[in-house]
């Protein structure tokens, strides 16, 4: 992100045509909202005068105090690549804020900012790195998603069997175009499934690139022809879609999960922080696996993780360490969906690693052998427990999980669990058809 001033941002409005400004903010289960404002508003946004009803936006506010404040970053101020022409878009990412001035506890980037405010207090920036997976299918007469992909492509694999390439190949030139580093992207194990990876960042940095993200691949996709979902199962049989959710800790520009000294390489922080993760990751299961679908994904023989263990290398484990060490030393949490709301997800997994550390965990041993090749007594044998296997279970396990409960915030926490009970409920019952209808258009 750029550092730029509200003055700044009037004189790219103005030299760049832009008459159009799109004001963003994410709602508690990770949809992205927008007001549009014209650039005559633009002054007006920037003095955080836009204001917005609360009530309208699920687990925000009730009706008798709707009344909330849009507070745009600058630094998020970028083109919109694709709204190209004679009069160009853009948009800036907003923070929502109370009548009164102070912060809404309700905003899910609100609530990342306090996580990070606390590593801060240790002396620590919490850098991120996310692997997003997506799905790239074919829509009928009406433009309506189908589950057929148009190509039989698997994992690395190029044109002319991926049909998918070119796609590919027009969001990651959009994304540069807004300040993306784009370090790789192919073809995925499932046909018609994708990968596009851009570097780390700062983790807000991180949240917003993820949310920018998912924008950028469904609108670019819909130019396609194509329809773009980031549900985790949309195809039963297949690979699902994760989110691998590369971490790190830095203190005074270094790395703290790195010791040369250390066994692997590994710093005892970064034992902890492991540890911390492993302790509290039934309960975060609720918020980085959000949906009922996600459940159908995290199974046995898809290479998705449901077992809580770490390895240096074993894939089948829900935590890896990449080979790369010094500054690039980092924890892999292996089972977020892309579907989840990055910044409450992010957060926990913060104050997760982080009571690792205060309390100086211990993380248990490694598990070097195929897990999935495990029956249960060997599982047993090995201490290894597993994820939730249903929605339901997340939102028990995380209703028994004081701190990550009390790490969203009580209001966000309430209307949270209290949305997650109504999509269980909903939803449980309905074949897969059914929740594709519901999930493939609106993830």
């Amino acid at each position: 992100m750029a550092n730029y001033t509200k003055k700044d941002i009037l004189r790219l409005v103005a030299d760049e045509n832009v008459e159009f400004i799109r004001l963003q903010f994410t709602d508690i289960f990770g949809q992205l909202k927008n007001v549009a404002i014209t650039a005559s508003q633009l002054g007006k946004a920037l003095s955080n005068q836009i204001m917005i009803d609360g009530s309208s936006i699920e687990g925000f506010t009730r009706i008798h105090e709707s009344d909330q404040y849009l507070y745009p970053d600058p630094a998020s101020f970028t083109l919109l690549p694709w709204a190209s022409g004679t009069a160009r878009a853009a948009r800036l990412i907003c923070d929502v804020y109370n009548p009164d001035g102070t912060p809404f506890v309700g905003d899910p980037r609100g609530v990342l900012k306090r996580a990070l405010a606390r590593a801060a207090d240790m002396g620590y920036t919490f850098n991120v790195g996310p692997e997003c997976e997506f799905f790239l299918f074919e829509t009928d007469s009406d433009g309506r998603p189908t589950v057929k992909t148009g190509d039989e492509a698997g994992y690395f694999d190029l044109g002319p069997v991926d049909h998918g390439e070119f796609v590919r190949r027009d969001i990651c030139l959009a994304l540069e175009q807004m300040g993306f580093e784009i370090e790789a992207s192919h073809h995925e194990v499932a046909a018609g499934q994708h990968e596009i990876d851009f570097k780390y960042a700062d983790a807000l940095t991180a949240a917003d690139n993820i949310m920018t993200f998912r924008m950028a691949v469904k609108t670019l996709a819909q130019q396609h022809g194509l329809h773009a979902t980031f549900m985790p199962k949309p195809v039963f049989g297949i690979n699902g879609s994760g989110m691998h959710t590369n971490m790190s800790l830095f203190k005074d520009g270094k790395n703290v999960f790195f010791d040369p000294e250390g066994e692997r390489g590994l710093s005892k922080e970064c034992y902890s922080f492991i540890a911390g993760l492993l302790e509290h990751v039934r309960g975060m299961a609720a918020v980085t696996n959000p949906l009922v679908n996600s459940y159908k994904r995290l199974v046995p023989g898809y290479e998705a993780p449901c077992y809580l263990a770490w390895s240096a290398s074993n894939r089948s484990a829900l935590i890896r360490i990449p080979a790369a060490r010094g500054q690039s030393t980092r924890v892999e949490l292996r089972n977020p969906d892309p579907a989840c709301n990055p910044y409450l997800a992010l957060a926990l997994c913060l104050t997760a690693g982080l009571d690792g550390i205060e309390r100086g965990l211990e993380a248990p041993a490694e598990i070097t052998e195929n897990i999935f090749a495990m029956d249960a007594a060997a599982r047993i044998r090995h201490g290894i427990d597993n994820l939730p296997g249903s929605l339901a279970e997340a939102v028990d396990a995380i209703e028994g999980d004081a701190l990550m409960s009390s790490a969203l915030g009580a209001h966000v926490f309430e209307r949270y669990v209290e949305g997650k009970r109504r999509e269980w409920d909903e939803y449980r019952t309905q074949v897969t058809d059914w929740e594709l209808a519901r999930y493939m258009v609106k993830y």
